[in-house]
């Protein structure tokens, strides 16, 4: 079913001026999902299709003591996938262990993105307006009802945060000069990730947590301002499903269209690592209930106290559950230098210039666009 699409979406696209990836795109952006029949080219690892093969992993390479500290399964637990065409790519169906995935959402909500850390946000309120999110958003939440003519939160309004070093929207670089302490559970995180995909001494510098909505998607880009590409990226998914389409090293090679549940985890690496991708669409959980069922599962009572895991207290989890029932996140995590490499140097104008004008190319209800936010609604 997901090459017919892609065959269709390269017919189409010669007949008209778009190309290949930005008619399936709009595809599946546009249309009405909810019939289902339009969802049968979307690849969904859970089942067996042609195009989908298993993938090893090095289970060696991450003991279980290590595994269960990042609050994931035994590598020999996990079931990994590659993709018919796509070399490099693997995709991890949850390996996250009961619970443990609240702590990531928890994070991702809370913690990361406070100072000094930089979201879409600081570009369009005063640096005090924005020092405590969830703060100023958590009674908001707690109280929010299902009317889509509520003003939205701070939090809701989040579209992206940066870490590490911190990636300039318009310039697409990575500075010396930009950059705030990585978080070290997610960097934990990342490097067992990566060790298990093969990739051991992955250093986890650089971080892009995108925040979607129903109404959201993310543009048609490549991934290509680290200056290190042998090292892979690494893609965590929380909340509700999306689609994702993985294309080709050209826009007129039809992308591959695949769902990707909360807890899921994508590797793009060698061939795969530069290859266009996008998100078109946000769906409802498949489940038909308001959270996944991982989501609701009890964090474990006798985690090790060593563990980078820290338990979500249900006041908490009340807040991000409302956040949820609506919302997607994704957390991008990349290596931007290969080991003692260093940043070009760069002129003083040049560096003011990367440090002033940043912005959010984030899509919401239309095509890829500059983002201002309207911080009144």
């Amino acid at each position: 079913m997901a090459k017919m699409a892609a065959a269709a979406a390269a017919a189409l696209a010669r007949e008209g001026r778009e190309d290949a990836f930005r008619r399936l795109f709009r595809f599946y952006r546009w249309r009405d999902l909810r019939g289902g029949p339009d969802l049968r080219g979307v690849i969904d690892f859970s089942a067996a299709g042609d195009q989908v093969v298993s993938s090893d992993l090095s289970i060696s390479s991450v003991s279980d003591q290590d595994a269960y500290r990042a609050g994931l399964r035994p590598v020999s637990q996990w079931k990994a996938y590659g993709l018919d065409g796509y070399p490099g790519f693997i995709f991890i169906s949850n390996p996250f262990l009961p619970g443990c995935q609240r702590h990531w959402v928890k994070q991702c909500l809370k913690l990361y993105p406070q100072k000094p850390n930089v979201c879409n946000l600081d570009m369009h309120m005063a640096a005090e307006e924005t020092i405590d999110l969830w703060g100023q958003s958590q009674e908001h939440l707690r109280s929010k009802g299902s009317s889509k003519r509520e003003p939205r939160s701070l939090l809701e309004k989040l579209r992206w945060v940066t870490l590490g070093y911190h990636y300039n929207w318009d310039t697409k670089k990575y500075s010396a000069d930009h950059y705030t302490p990585f978080p070290s559970d997610l960097a934990f995180l990342s490097e067992q990730v990566a060790a298990a995909c093969g990739f051991q001494g992955f250093q986890a510098e650089a971080g892009i947590l995108n925040y979607y909505h129903f109404d959201s998607s993310l543009g048609i880009h490549v991934d290509e301002s680290e200056l290190d590409h042998s090292q892979p990226l690494l893609s965590f998914s929380f909340g509700q499903s999306s689609i994702f389409l993985l294309g080709g090293l050209k826009r007129d090679e039809a992308p591959t269209a695949m769902f990707m549940h909360s807890g899921d985890i994508m590797v793009m690496s060698g061939f795969s690592r530069l290859l266009y991708h996008a998100v078109p669409r946000v769906l409802p959980n498949p489940e038909g209930t308001a959270l996944p069922s991982c989501l609701e599962q009890a964090f474990p009572s006798d985690f090790p106290d060593c563990s980078v895991i820290e338990h979500c207290s249900e006041e908490d989890w009340q807040i991000c559950t409302k956040y949820l029932q609506t919302s997607r996140i994704n957390m991008t995590i990349r290596q931007v230098l290969a080991v003692g490499q260093s940043f070009p140097d760069e002129s003083r104008r040049e560096r003011e210039r990367d440090a002033t004008s940043e912005s959010c190319y984030h899509q919401e209800d239309g095509e890829v666009k500059r983002h201002k936010l309207n911080t009144d609604n």
